[in-house]
């Protein structure tokens, strides 16, 4: 039976897949990592993860163990939470903020779940801006938050991952890359990207619009911008294309734009983050409320 160090550190670096940034998170040594994973292969009986110099990912063994523990992990980690919450009781105001109409869709139905076993809480959900980035948390507006992974800032915690969408690109119409099925990242190349503005984490900004191809074509840059309407605008007017999500198609069908999907991109990945030193009981009941939906 695995031990909880040991579940803790696989899972931590199937995330990150970053030996400094797992150990950076549970508070270890990045030798205490590496000792805990080749101790788990050597009882599994076969690699977990392929590590070279440059870069460590999950085999096809490990990838199969991640997707079996993942989901058992959740549930044990929320009924955890919902007993503690019971224990402490669950009071107080908690602010959520979102950035997407699917993510304020989880927010509300997270905030409905946790009113109806704690009537006497105060929730508020609303939307934030696209190129308001994690501000709000730092401004004390909000307590929580809906985003797109990645985040890596000191002074905030970063909760599981709480739902997945395929990647697409965002383009004209009328371009000629627009016909396509699907595209590649190599596609990107001579491309002007339009990207947020304003207080977005840079390293956000460059994981999600990157500055190159894979192959090191480079990639530019269109009009700055502040809100998601914008980002139509610019791509309906021929100004630029966006990456995105494929749920956009649905929520923000427009006639002068089409969702490509982009085939070698890996996809994008949702969850809370909240000002680390603002921990409470309601925020645990909550954060556990949208980990497991009704």
């Amino acid at each position: 039976m695995l031990e909880r160090y040991e579940l803790e550190a696989f899972l931590t670096l199937a995330e990150e897949l970053h030996f400094g940034r797992t150990a950076e998170r549970l508070g270890v040594s990045t030798g205490r990592i590496s000792q805990t994973v080749k101790k788990l292969e050597r009882r599994v009986g076969t690699p977990l993860f392929a590590r070279t110099s440059r870069s460590v990912r999950l085999t096809p063994v490990g990838q199969a163990l991640h997707d079996e523990l993942l989901p058992a992990c959740r549930q044990i980690s929320t009924a955890l939470e919902r007993a503690t919450a019971a224990g402490r009781g669950v009071h107080g105001r908690l602010r959520a903020g979102f950035g997407t109409p699917w993510g304020g869709e989880l927010l509300t139905a997270a905030a409905d779940a946790l009113l109806a076993l704690h009537p006497g809480c105060e929730i508020t959900v609303r939307e934030v801006p696209f190129d308001g980035g994690v501000r709000s948390l730092r401004e004390g507006t909000l307590d929580v938050q809906c985003v797109a992974f990645p985040v890596r800032e000191p002074d905030l915690t970063t909760g599981p991952v709480v739902f997945t969408d395929a990647r697409v690109l965002l383009l004209p119409a009328a371009h000629p890359l627009a016909g396509r099925t699907s595209l590649g990242m190599e596609d990107l190349a001579g491309l002007d990207l339009i990207a947020p503005g304003g207080d977005v984490p840079r390293h956000w900004v460059e994981h999600h619009y990157p500055r190159s191809t894979p192959s090191g074509a480079p990639v530019g840059r269109g009009p700055a911008v502040a809100t998601w309407q914008e980002v139509l605008s610019h791509v309906s007017a021929g100004r630029g294309a966006s990456p995105g999500a494929a749920l956009g198609a649905r929520y923000h069908p427009r006639p002068g734009i089409a969702y490509v999907p982009l085939r070698d991109a890996p996809p994008l990945e949702y969850g809370l983050v909240w000002p680390t030193a603002a921990d409470s009981a309601l925020l645990r009941a909550f954060v556990a409320a949208a980990v497991t939906p009704p």
